[in-house]
């Protein structure tokens, strides 16, 4: 029969293709059991929505099945709140992941988007909530085909409405269709606040924040005052839109919020008969535009008739028509926000330190100084062969396949990025550029004599 050592050295080989570690160093494994060869456990993982977890229990049933004495393996998908990562918030303390969906200019339909990114992670399994933070043009409500007027709790909190299992608090439910809200901006701003601070949200996955279009007060407020995993920006193909786009990422990036993706809505239009697609708007500028900034691509949604008719209807597309190019695109969309979000979370959980200064240090290494006093120290080489990326590190398996023999000796980097406030991106001198090290991992990956010491005793 099998030890539990046996098991947890089994299960080291099965890697997480986004935080790339193994499931047991992650702390994944729970409730492991072994009874006469019959082995059962669960993996508690980042998100109910994960993406990848039927590759992850796929791969832990085989590693276990192939240890001797074993007779059945029986693995629990489970996802249990985790403590948030940096600073403690004072508010939504049962929210996991509150995410901006933002855009730069009106009309892009950033509010549809986060309508069916709501819907498509509740479907995954997630708990998921939106607030409506667009206080003049409110359309969530809309969007759901909700109208009446929120309650309060004992706690003189507002509990939000619930449809298709998504949690609604809108500026739309407390105002008559008709009736304007002519505020100005300090009074938005307060009433952000209160739907953030004085609304029973419970315990979510997922809080979507609908923005208003722009870079006003109501954005300036939730970057500052929230504790925001990341934002999703929504632009169209067009460069009219992308410009915009580009300059609106700027609030996120001098707040240090991390952009989670980029999402092309209204790419190219499907005819239902002759099936041939016709660019619109133009077709790919968000995809540039993401490789461009260095950005998560999240996904192309096309122009679909029926985006339109479940607007209208008060039912988002991916409930009224599933199988539509436009629900699928963004089921394909939610599913890679979701590894972004785990992605972000965990290189803040990492991140105990942040660079203070980044510089060279002679031709074949660099240095970082952490704002907590210590001084890393790297060669390029070392830190080109250690890239986590899906073409360097097997996704599944965490194999390496980059060969070293071909990494250039002299290779260094020629620009430094920042990703949020977790990671560093490198673009190296062999033209790959492509990897994000999070704060955690080089620190890790510090090659100077205390750091080398220390590892050497843990090995």
């Amino acid at each position: 029969m099998p030890s539990e050592a046996d098991v947890f050295a089994a299960l080291r080989h099965v890697q997480d293709p986004d935080l790339h570690r193994d499931i047991v160093s992650l702390g994944f494994i729970k409730d492991l059991k072994i009874a006469a060869g019959a082995v059962s456990f669960a993996i508690d993982l980042t998100t109910p929505a994960c993406p990848v977890k039927d590759q992850l229990k796929a791969e832990a049933e085989r590693h276990v099945k192939a240890l001797p004495g074993v007779t059945s393996v029986d693995i629990r998908l489970i996802a249990t709140p985790r403590p948030k990562a940096g600073p403690a918030a004072p508010i939504l303390p049962g929210v996991r992941h509150l995410i901006a969906i933002a855009s730069g200019k009106g009309g892009v339909g950033k509010s549809t988007t986060a309508a069916a990114l709501a819907v498509a992670l509740a479907r995954a399994g997630a708990t998921v909530g939106i607030l409506d933070a667009d206080v003049y043009g409110p359309s969530i409500p809309t969007m759901f085909a909700a109208t009446e007027r929120p309650a309060m709790n004992a706690k003189q909190q507002l509990v939000p409405l619930e449809r298709a299992g998504i949690k609604l608090m809108s500026m739309g439910l407390l105002t008559e269709a008709s009736t304007p809200v002519v505020w100005r901006g300090p009074i938005a701003t307060q009433m952000v606040r209160q739907f953030l601070g004085a609304v029973d949200w419970g315990t979510l996955d997922y809080l979507l924040v609908d923005l208003p279009p722009g870079t006003g007060d109501i954005q300036l407020t939730l970057v500052q005052g929230a504790p925001l995993t990341g934002a999703v920006i929504v632009t169209t193909p067009q460069e009219v839109a992308l410009g915009v786009a580009k300059r609106g990422l700027g609030i996120f990036g001098q707040t240090n919020v991390p952009i989670l993706g980029l999402i092309e809505n209204m790419s190219g239009f499907e005819c239902p008969s002759c099936h041939t697609t016709t660019a619109i708007f133009k077709q790919g500028g968000g995809r540039a535009a993401a490789k461009e900034l260095n950005l998560p691509f999240l996904g192309a949604v096309p122009l679909d008739p029926e985006t339109v008719l479940a607007g209208d209807a008060g039912e988002p597309v991916v409930l009224r028509a599933p199988k539509s190019p436009a629900a699928q695109a963004f089921r394909t969309a939610a599913g890679e926000l979701a590894r972004q979000a785990a992605i972000a979370t965990e290189g803040l959980a990492e991140a105990k330190a942040h660079p203070a200064k980044v510089e060279p240090a002679g031709p074949s290494g660099m240095r970082i100084v952490w704002d907590d006093g210590h001084e890393s120290r790297y060669s390029y080489r070392a830190l080109r062969l250690a890239c986590p990326c899906a073409a360097c590190v097997d996704e599944f398996t965490g194999e390496k396949r980059l060969d070293p023999a071909s990494v250039p000796a002299d290779v260094h980097a020629l620009m430094t990025g920042t990703i949020g406030r977790y990671a560093l991106n490198f673009r190296w001198s062999d033209g790959h550029d492509s990897g994000i090290y999070t704060y955690g991992r080089l620190r890790v990956l510090c090659e100077c004599p205390a750091c080398k010491a220390s590892a050497a005793v843990a090995r």
